[in-house]
């Protein structure tokens, strides 16, 4: 077994919650057929990096958020892309879209973290905390900051649960044999962020969200270590086989480590392939809508917020003009016309959002079409 089970008291009954071994004088256990799957995920990870353009900027955040979007869809958390692009960038939404958006927005802090900076607790503690700010189910104590409480995955209580992790006073040694271990730097990097994803999960640090953290470092770990511009979709290709993901982790649990990281390495191998894919149809459809506007002033409004699209898929005239540096009446022109055109259209979201009169917003409603039948094929 990788690891070892204690016993522990649940209100006056015994049983068994599980300790990882440390991790951070581990070496990846890999046979050649798992180092054969890491070197191609490798491979697709910088072609997929090296296919973004030049000013990819919008694709970057098209990418996080449709990574944040699966990712918080694995946890039953489940709302349109135009939905989570709105509570983005204001309370307009429900309350699912804005806690999505608050996983976008830890993803975002945590991939321009890995662009200049190691790991270290405080800043998981403030990626939780952006994560969970609206979780209105938990303590505002238990928002950033490692659980004091005993927790459990399925079932009523650890007397049924599926897994229990650590007991709460074995935690902070934990985390800080991870984190010494995240940040080394003699390992493959694929096979790294595997080990630390599963015994991230399997510490369990925080009383919520812990699923969302660890894929997040799945993202930190490949950033930092193979110096990506954006880190590929791995939820999106973890959603869609949810029983390789638990069955591969929990051999890891029992001893037996290469399903598991053989497993992870062809998820990452298939979501830098998706990503290149969702590239092309996003220039594609960006090309379309080039073709759309024939006839449009060139040096107009339009043009260059046809080019913002990917980024903000859902805005208002208010944003269209603080996005693009003008005045609100031609923020509204140059909605107007890609309105005209099938670019845009009008969309209204499931909160009202300020007192008062609700903004109008637009939606590209075919970047949410594209990204919807992308993640399913």
């Amino acid at each position: 077994m990788s690891g070892r089970d204690v016993a522990i008291d649940w209100r006056g009954r015994r049983t068994t919650a599980h300790v990882p071994d440390p991790l951070a004088q581990r070496s990846a256990p890999l046979d050649v057929g798992t180092a054969r799957a890491l070197e191609r995920a490798a491979g697709s990870l910088v072609r997929a990096d090296e296919h973004l353009p030049i000013h990819f900027e919008p694709l970057f955040r098209l990418l996080l958020r449709a990574e944040g979007i699966a990712s918080s869809n694995i946890e039953g958390l489940q709302a349109s892309l135009p939905e989570v692009a709105a509570a983005e960038l204001a309370p307009v939404s429900g309350e699912v879209a804005s806690a999505v958006a608050d996983n976008l927005h830890a993803v975002v802090a945590a991939v321009l973290d890995a662009r200049h900076t190691g790991l270290d607790q405080a800043s998981l503690d403030r990626w939780h905390g952006t994560l969970m700010r609206d979780a209105a189910h938990l303590e505002p104590y238990q928002r950033g900051a490692m659980r004091t409480e005993q927790s459990w995955i399925g079932g009523l209580s650890p007397l049924d649960a599926a897994f229990v992790p650590p007991p709460p006073d074995l935690v902070p040694d934990l985390m800080r044999d991870l984190v010494t271990f995240a940040n080394r730097t003699d390992l493959d990097p694929i096979a790294q962020a595997a080990m630390v994803h599963v015994q991230f999960e399997s510490i369990h640090p925080y009383a919520d969200g812990n699923g969302r953290i660890g894929r997040l470092l799945i993202g930190w770990i490949l950033t930092r270590r193979l110096e990506l511009h954006s880190p590929p979709p791995v939820s999106v290709r973890i959603s869609a086989d949810r029983g390789g993901y638990l069955a591969t982790m929990t051999m890891w649990r029992l001893g037996t480590s290469t399903p598991w990281i053989g497993w992870f390495a062809d998820v990452v191998d298939s979501a830098a392939r998706s990503a290149y894919v969702l590239v092309d149809r996003i220039a594609d459809l960006q090309q379309a809508w080039r073709e759309r506007l024939t006839g449009v002033r060139s040096d107009g409004s339009a043009w260059a917020l046809l080019e913002l699209l990917p980024a903000c898929p859902a805005l208002t005239a208010g944003l269209t003009a603080e996005q693009l540096g003008i005045g609100v009446p031609s923020a509204r022109k140059a909605l107007a016309a890609l309105e005209a055109r099938g670019i845009v259209k009008p969309f209204t979201p499931s909160a009202p959002g300020r007192p008062g009169r609700p903004d109008s917003w637009w939606v590209a409603s075919e970047i949410a079409d594209l990204i919807g039948s992308w993640a399913r094929s």
